[in-house]
């Protein structure tokens, strides 16, 4: 994982992560703890509906999508943070870098991210 956080770095100062959980109190209790710990600087919490093979059999259910805005210097404590306080055994954690954005926010995301 080390390997792939300092690539990010390397390419961008901020990353988005998304994961998703079975219920909005998960998503809404999950995004709060993230926030609270400085794992993100804000969290989106979008209904979905996903579907994916899981157990032998194609799942169809809806989910809470968490998109988290954070610096690449928290992305390896968010990902062990999403890890810890996740209902699911294996948890989406999809990280993208952001690569560009408004200056005032992503100065506001550096605020709100410090540890």
């Amino acid at each position: 994982m080390s390997a792939v956080l300092d690539t990010l770095r390397g390419m961008a100062d901020y990353a988005q992560v998304v994961t998703t959980t079975d219920s909005e109190e998960a998503a809404a209790t999950l995004a709060r703890s993230i926030v609270d710990a400085r794992g993100g600087a804000c969290v989106q919490v979008v209904p979905i509906r996903s579907f994916y093979k899981w157990d032998g059999a194609v799942q169809d259910d809806p989910e809470w999508q968490l998109q988290v805005k954070t610096s690449s210097a928290r992305v390896e404590f968010l990902i062990e943070h999403i890890k810890k306080h996740h209902t699911y055994d294996v948890p989406e954690i999809i990280v993208t870098p952001i690569v560009s954005g408004h200056d005032a926010y992503l100065s506001w995301l550096d605020e709100e991210t410090q540890a």
